[in-house]
């Protein structure tokens, strides 16, 4: 074989092997289905260019597709955000801190309807699949929005909206996990000098970057995981910044649906087979929850007493039997004190519960999510000294995830 015909046989094996490893994506959608997804951030924030603070973020969400008309999927989720601190001194525990419902539409290509008052997903329009086969190293672009929530850090009540445009390559099978999956890298850019909007400060200007790799699971038409960088820079009307860098991964969590009633029968055979006193279990709209009354604090504080440990051994040892469960710690005070104190010494005492669980192996800390209540939710009368004592409580809720 001569170089010339050596090279057309050459072109003719690349267009071969190309074409062999085409892909079509396209998300599926199948009424009833239910998907949970779990993303962690890792943010540093500067203020003025100098590093405020360090944090780590936890978004749990949780999505049913409602409908589905001529291949577009209703789907109603539910946003939960939950943050701890980085550094020294700083616990385990995720503390709750908001919750979204969102109502939305996504077609197969990926493209969302949504109405204007939601503030979840953050990142709408992403991925959008082109309507033909892709090969290894093909891009395209797409457009694409972020939403923000400012209304607590800039005043601004309506969802904060950033256009952008998005550009996609498939990068052929990649591993993520031990497992291997179609993979496609999506970069987009920021540079806007926004409207002025209703609030205390606003944007004056936005520049930032994003730069992904989704992992995408063909047979559930869904992603599998993702992983990004991302880095953004406001500069407000006031005159100062601010800046939000770091890394995100999330991924899909499959957990069968929770027999509820089952559960809580399981659990309370077990607390009575042990002599756990001042334990009580119920169903509850997120799950089955273990409600541990009269729980026991050196006075005015979140410090365990030995005979709790002792009892949350126990505990520990009941929820390592449900591993495929996350769990809620909420804490709970009698109406005793200032509203702000008992706030705070709820958190507390949830927060000392839930390390102490970690501790003892029952979830990774990622698995764990801690809410304090104050006295909002009582079980009995405040008037009595037993009332009392049964509202001063920590509950521990598997969730059905």
């Amino acid at each position: 074989m001569n170089k010339k015909y050596g090279a057309i046989f050459l072109c003719l094996c690349l267009i071969s092997v190309n074409v062999l490893w085409a892909e079509r994506f396209q998300f599926i959608y199948t009424a009833g289905d239910k998907y949970r997804f779990l993303s962690t951030v890792q943010e540093d924030v500067y203020i003025n260019r100098v590093l405020s603070h360090q944090a780590e973020i936890l978004n749990r969400i949780s999505v049913t597709v409602s409908a589905v008309t001529n291949g577009v999927g209703r789907h109603e989720a539910v946003f939960q955000t939950s943050e701890r601190s980085v550094g020294v001194g700083s616990g385990r525990t995720f503390q709750w801190s908001q919750e979204y419902n969102s109502v939305f539409d996504r077609d197969k290509f990926g493209a969302y309807t949504i109405g204007p008052s939601y503030y979840m997903p953050v990142v709408r329009n992403v991925p959008i699949f082109p309507d033909r086969d892709l090969q290894i190293g093909e891009s395209w672009t797409a457009p694409g929005e972020e939403v923000h929530d400012f209304s607590t850090s800039f005043g601004i009540k309506e969802p904060y909206r950033i256009p952008f445009n998005a550009t996609y390559t498939y990068l052929g099978k990649k591993n993520y996990n031990g497992t291997e999956y179609p993979a496609i890298s999506i970069s987009y850019r920021i540079f806007d000098e926004p409207k002025r909007v209703l609030g205390t400060i606003w944007p004056t200007r936005i520049m930032g970057a994003s730069d992904q790799v989704m992992y995408w699971n063909q047979k559930l038409g869904q992603p599998a995981a993702y992983t990004e960088q991302f880095r953004i820079i406001m500069e407000l009307s006031n005159g100062s910044t601010v800046e939000y860098r770091g890394s995100a991964k999330a991924e899909t969590i499959e957990a069968k649906p929770m027999n509820r009633e089952a559960v809580a029968q399981e659990i309370a055979a077990d607390i009575n087979a042990q002599g756990i006193k001042d334990t009580t279990v119920r169903v509850v709209p997120e799950g089955v929850t273990i409600s541990l009354e009269n729980i026991q604090f050196q006075a005015d504080s979140a410090l365990l007493l030995p005979s709790e440990k002792a009892k949350l051994d126990k505990i520990a040892e009941i929820l390592k039997r449900y591993p495929d469960r996350d769990i809620l710690v909420g804490g709970h005070t009698a109406l005793a004190g200032t509203a702000e104190g008992r706030q705070k010494l709820s958190e507390e005492r949830a927060a000392a519960v839930a390390d102490y669980l970690i501790g003892q192996g029952a979830r990774t800390s990622t698995r764990v999510v801690v809410r304090g209540y104050g006295a909002e939710r009582p079980l009995a009368d405040n008037s009595t000294e037993a009332g009392r004592q049964k509202n001063r409580r920590v509950e521990i809720t598997l969730l059905e995830n």
